[in-house]
């Protein structure tokens, strides 16, 4: 059982997202929220596999909350529920920890199959949001994506050949158990790498490090091509 802690400061939002996640016999929801410090508060309560939470919202904001959330109870990972015009908003959770980027306003089924991996160790995001921030790399200029690429492949340089494998699987949006069954190996040391890795990369989560892996090249697709 997935077990989430809802967080949106509209009523009738939480409802709908409720009603949606209700609906599906792997998920329990277990507290909801209207702000950002109530969120963390319910966190620390439940102790939830998956915050759920609405990047705007007023007093303590989502952005808070995940930063707060990732620091303190590393063993929930945060999801954002975000829209078009908060593409800036995007960047900032990811430093601040979040596994996961939905839109309020795409299917729910994708919002259902988004939580899904998250909760069996992925990483998610909506494919129009994975869209948006590979733009947003390749929208600096030519000087900057070079620089960012010979970066990103002098810190993936540091890994062993089987972790840079493995970090291009999780650059594909793989789980630990898929990664498991394409390398031929079990579950529990792809576990073992995937700690390694991002120890050795600096990075907080599955997410960055992803991002890390594209920039790189270890990704020759899209980030998460099977999601959509």
């Amino acid at each position: 059982m997935i077990r989430i802690v809802l967080a949106d400061d509209e009523w009738m939002v939480r409802v709908g997202m409720r009603a949606i996640l209700s609906a599906d016999p792997g998920i329990e929801v277990v507290g909801e929220a209207a702000d950002g410090a109530e969120a963390v508060e319910l966190v620390r309560a439940h102790r939830p596999d998956i915050a759920l939470v609405d990047v705007q919202m007023p007093d303590t904001d989502g952005l808070a909350a995940t930063a707060a959330i990732t620091a303190e109870f590393p063993d929930t990972a945060v999801v954002i529920l975000t829209t078009f015009s908060e593409d800036a908003y995007i960047a900032r959770a990811l430093s601040n920890g979040a596994s996961g980027f939905v839109l309020k306003t795409g299917d729910p089924r994708e919002l259902v199959a988004g939580l899904h991996a998250v909760a069996d160790g992925g990483a998610y995001l909506s494919p129009e949001v994975a869209h948006r921030i590979i733009t947003e790399l390749g929208a600096t200029g030519t000087d900057g994506r070079m620089s960012r690429g010979a970066a990103a492949r002098e810190r993936t340089g540091r890994l062993s050949a089987r972790e840079r494998e493995v970090l291009s699987l999780i650059g594909e949006g793989l789980s630990n158990e898929e990664i498991a069954d394409r390398l031929g190996i079990a579950a529990g040391t792809v576990k073992v790498h995937v700690g390694s890795i991002l120890a050795r990369l600096d990075v907080r989560n599955r997410v960055q490090a992803a991002i890390l892996a594209y920039e790189a090249g270890l990704v020759a697709v899209d980030l998460f091509p099977d999601q959509g």
